[in-house]
């Protein structure tokens, strides 16, 4: 599915006029032949987002556009899956969780997000010592909707090979990127139950969890928000109500 090129802590994924949909730094839709995951140096403080991803795509001699995640994971723990129509690769640390308790506690101490996981981190999406970063490809033709879903696709599946593996849903610095190839047949649909979202969600799972396996081969994996050494709970509560 996709070329892969890693050089100075940078991954290059490439395959022709993919169409990617990313949820980082100035992400959204867009075609391009390359995608990057980046791996940033601890106690990285750039806000010039765009200036620093160009410096490291030259430092690193690639010389192509295209969608970039950031994370504080070395690039030595990107790992792959693959299963029929569907490739994903991971990075992933969790010092920085971000916990959703379904019988929140309200608590002075923890309606604010600490300064170790400040709104610059959540806008760069992956700069963190944590971060879970996926990038997600499908050989297969996907309208813009069709993307979109796949996006909430790879979510879910992250979410839950997380919650099975250290008890959180995610982190606060998260990011995806979902491609599609141009000219592979034409699915319309590409949910849970489908063959394309069924590989996706496998790949996503077994991914994630090899990469979670290599970042903490040597030390212990958090188990909780305690263990952690960052992170936030969402400890308030919505008023319900019938429209």
């Amino acid at each position: 599915m996709f070329e892969v090129t890693i050089r100075n802590e940078l991954a290059q994924f490439r395959r022709a006029d993919t169409r990617w949909l990313s949820t980082g730094w100035n992400g959204g839709e867009r075609q391009a032949d390359v995608a990057y995951n980046i791996s940033v140096p601890e106690g990285w403080e750039r806000t010039d987002i765009d200036a620093y991803i160009d410096e490291r795509l030259a430092a690193g001699n690639f010389d192509e556009s295209g969608p970039a995640l950031l994370t504080g994971v070395d690039m030595g723990h990107l790992r792959g899956a693959r299963l029929g129509p569907a490739v994903a690769y991971a990075t992933a640390g969790v010092s920085n969780p971000a916990a959703l308790p379904m019988e929140p506690v309200p608590s002075e101490t923890n309606t604010e997000i600490p300064a170790a996981a400040t709104d610059r981190q959540d806008v760069h999406n992956g700069q963190g010592n944590g971060t879970v970063n996926l990038i997600v490809g499908v050989d297969r033709q996907l309208s813009p909707a069709g993307r979109a879903n796949l996006l909430t696709v790879v979510a879910e599946a992250k979410a839950a090979t997380l919650l099975g593996r250290v008890g959180i849903p995610g982190t606060t610095t998260d990011a995806v990127i979902v491609g599609n190839s141009p000219d592979g047949e034409s699915v319309q649909f590409t949910g849970s139950a489908t063959p394309v979202g069924d590989a996706v969600r496998a790949c996503v799972r077994d991914a994630l969890s090899a990469s979670l396996a290599s970042r903490y081969e040597d030390e212990p994996m958090p188990q909780s928000l305690e263990e952690a050494e960052y992170g936030v709970t969402t400890d308030q509560q919505a008023e319900v109500f019938s429209p």
